[in-house]
């Protein structure tokens, strides 16, 4: 598409609305003033093509003013989350070369700062178009402190061309279409949606946080025509109450797409059931790069998959010797890139060998592929357990628990025991009063011995990062 970026749906299309966030409704005229005056503001606090602009907000549009309004200065940005504590944001800022932070703290200045930008300051403004906001991303960090994620160098038209093609391909290129977010727009999953929506002249609804009565609600009353959810929005969704559920207008959703997370097969039906026909699609990959994307239609026919390869990737499953395996045998996901090596770990080289094999990544992830090529995910191979000799991948575990009538959510760890080495333990969310011995013999029902748990805990909630993945090596660590 040749229409890219808020400058040139300004130009175009004025007076549509780009934002939405309570009662806030910014134009796309509106929009590209705010980044033209951002752009002047952030030039005076050294952002540039050698300083980066570290964002530490939650969601709001003042966000997006601030990144886009360093796009146009030709500067990074490095998202850092909004609850971040002073030394998890010294790291970024540090690791990041961030030369302004917007935060709480800065807010108000910078708000009132762009407000008093003259004409003469606008006039003079860069013109940086699409309107591409680079992101110095970073890994969740699980194994570690988090690390940053570089791109290849290319120009801005072209990774913005890119990520475009991802929601063309979805069958949104149509400038009506309405996006929610109500992701964390440091993470790359919650920044993705609204930033592919200013490219494409989208309206954006921005919610504060993931409820799923606000959801349902703002859905309804701005016509939503796409969201992304993490499984456990999904689950909250479900999990509303039913008068919410009974009445809740979901008529102009025309994809709802979702990954992040494992997403069990009993709660997929049951989203699938309560959308139109073939509005859920799954995708897979992660911060460093996109995999494979599977349509609601397609997952029925192949129930449990994440799909086959995106638009100009490549998977592939090989040992750990090498060895590229054939369909049906369980083995690393490689996921590869037209562009090449897609992306490296900044001042790692170590790290980035290690992850690849020639042109191919991986993420850690165990699977298969299936004889039409359709990829399975087993599990990541951190979590694998291995008890008394015998592999168990804890998400499958994890899908047949969470379908007994009074388990909310579900989470299986390897805890170390002298006999089998680890030992299966389930830590469960539970509706109704449940026995260790109710858990176990259910799964038993269901599983074959050495995959049922052996061990039992109940919690009240499940550890999570901000995109609702859980937080096993906390789990690991509280009942190890």
């Amino acid at each position: 598409m040749d229409e890219l970026g808020v400058a040139e749906h300004a130009r175009l299309r004025p007076d549509k609305v780009a934002m939405v966030h309570g009662d806030r409704r910014i134009t796309y005229a509106e929009l590209d003033d705010l980044a033209a005056r951002a752009a002047v503001v952030l030039d005076l606090h050294g952002v540039g093509p050698s300083s980066r602009l570290g964002i530490a907000l939650a969601n709001r549009p003042e966000w997006f003013i601030g990144a886009l309004g360093a796009a146009r200065l030709g500067a990074q940005c490095v998202p850092i989350p909004a609850g971040a504590t002073a030394d998890e944001r010294t790291y970024f800022c540090t690791d990041g070369g961030v030369g302004f932070l917007l935060d709480d703290a800065a807010l108000v200045d910078f708000t009132r700062a762009v407000t008093e930008v003259t004409a003469e300051e606008l006039a003079a403004a860069p013109d940086w178009a699409p309107d591409y906001v680079s992101l110095r991303a970073y890994t969740s960090g699980t194994t570690g402190l988090p690390k940053a994620v570089l791109r290849p160098d290319v120009p801005a038209q072209q990774s913005a061309a890119g990520l475009v093609n991802h929601y063309v391909n979805y069958g949104l290129e149509s400038p009506d279409e309405v996006n929610i977010t109500a992701s964390p727009f440091h993470h790359l999953a919650g920044f993705s949606g609204p930033h592919s929506a200013f490219l494409l002249g989208h309206t954006t609804v921005i919610l504060d946080h993931f409820d799923a009565v606000e959801w349902f609600a703002a859905v309804a009353a701005e016509r939503v025509t796409y969201a992304w959810c993490a499984p456990v929005h999904l689950y909250r969704l479900m999990a509303a109450p039913d008068g919410v559920k009974a009445t809740a207008d979901v008529s102009s959703v025309k994809r709802l797409l979702h990954g992040s997370a494992p997403c069990a097969p009993s709660l997929k039906r049951e989203v699938l059931d309560f959308f139109a026909p073939n509005t859920v699609w799954e995708t897979y990959g992660g911060t460093e790069t996109m995999g494979t994307v599977i349509t609601a239609e397609e997952w029925v026919r192949k129930p449990g998959s994440v799909g086959r390869a995106a638009p100009n990737s490549t998977i592939a499953i090989f040992d750990d010797d090498g060895r590229e395996l054939p369909a049906g045998e369980v083995g690393l996901v490689y996921i590869g890139s037209d562009w090449g090596r897609g992306f490296r770990y900044a001042g790692d080289a170590s790290l980035t060998e290690s992850i690849y094999r020639g042109d191919l990544a991986t993420l850690g992830d165990l699977g298969y592929l299936d004889e039409d090529g359709y990829l399975f995910v087993v599990d990541r191979r951190k979590d694998m357990i291995i008890t008394g000799g015998a592999n168990v991948y804890p998400a499958e575990v994890e899908a047949v628990l969470v379908t007994h009538p009074d388990i909310a959510e579900a989470a299986v760890i390897g805890v170390p025991n002298a006999e089998y080495g680890e030992l299966v333990c389930a830590v469960v969310v539970a509706t109704a009063d449940l026995s260790e011995a109710d858990v176990i013999d259910f799964a038993r029902d269901h599983l074959v011995r050495y995959k049922t748990p052996r061990r039992v805990e109940f919690v009240a909630d499940l550890p999570r990062d901000p995109m609702g993945k859980v937080r096993k090596r906390k789990l690991r660590a509280q009942f190890s």
